[in-house]
């Protein structure tokens, strides 16, 4: 609950077991590391998962197109794909 939350991508084609985040580290649960001391820090926008799944995996030139209001750019796709 909060504002941090997790996905899960399953298939095939799937890079799995891992743990991505934004920068590459999970900042873990110690105080100084949560959202107004509470909540689970958001480490990656889901519009990226989602942008990569739509370009990925259903061929979606521009998810910008079904994102609206969202400006998709492949180099901040967290990697699902193998």
């Amino acid at each position: 609950h909060g504002h941090g939350s997790v996905m899960f991508a399953l298939g095939g084609g799937v890079h799995g077991g891992r743990v991505l985040t934004r920068n590459g580290q999970w900042p873990g649960l110690a105080p100084e590391n949560l959202l107004e001391n509470r909540d689970l820090a958001v480490t990656t926008d889901f519009r990226d998962v989602f942008a990569e799944v739509l370009r990925r995996h259903l061929g979606v030139a521009d998810p910008s197109t079904i994102l609206p209001g969202f400006v998709a750019d492949a180099a901040r796709g967290p990697g699902l794909w193998s």
